[in-house]
């Protein structure tokens, strides 16, 4: 039976807007973070999720609490760790400006510095959202997680077609993703257009 993932990176925090990079760095939603996650909400409030689940940092939770919330009858968020940001050990912190260089030195299968490696995150984002779906047959799900990890998985599934230094993946983006039979189709990605919209009362 045909599954159908919501994956959905979070909304902005501070480091996001100054570049630093944050990896396993657990920082918060800023205002407009928050503004975005509230209206993310809205758009996904009839989608009648099964479950939300998300990652365990702030800033992933507390816009997938929203999303949980804000359903016509509200479902409950589940937070897993393996849905982290890929950790960038030593350079966390720092500006991507600073380091960028660096990063485009490390190959895939390297762990450097105690960065993950990016082979890693694949095949951690692969087996934990294999072990979500395996849960929710034939069901819709949401899934908040990180723009490094959505864009590493979409990389593994399309062997290279999208993903990391292809696709942009918005704060608040959501990319809709159908699995059969361990099979994954990407229908969306990175819809943004609910961040147009105004927030009422």
């Amino acid at each position: 039976m045909e599954t159908i993932v919501y994956l959905i990176r979070h909304g902005e925090t501070d480091w996001n807007h100054i570049q630093k990079i944050q990896g396993h760095t657990d920082t918060d939603l800023n205002e407009l973070g928050y503004k975005q996650a509230e209206k993310l909400a809205n758009r996904l409030a009839s989608e009648g999720f099964a479950h939300v689940y998300s990652s365990d940092l702030k800033r992933a939770f507390e816009t997938a609490k929203r999303v949980g919330e804000r359903q016509q009858t509200p479902v409950p968020v589940t937070k897993v760790r393996g849905l982290r940001e890929r950790c960038y050990g030593d350079w966390e912190g720092r500006h991507l400006a600073d380091v960028q260089k660096d990063m485009l030195a490390v190959e895939p299968h390297q762990s450097i510095c105690g960065i993950e490696s990016y082979h890693a995150m694949q095949k951690r984002a692969d087996r934990v959202l294999s072990e979500i779906i395996e849960k929710h047959p034939g069901q819709k799900i949401a899934v908040v997680s990180h723009g490094g990890l959505i864009n590493a998985f979409l990389h593994y599934i399309t062997d290279g077609q999208l993903g990391t230094g292809i696709t942009k993946i918005g704060n608040t983006g959501i990319t809709i993703l159908h699995v059969e039979n361990k099979s994954w189709k990407v229908m969306e990605i990175s819809r943004v257009d609910h961040l147009e919209e105004t927030i009422t009362d």
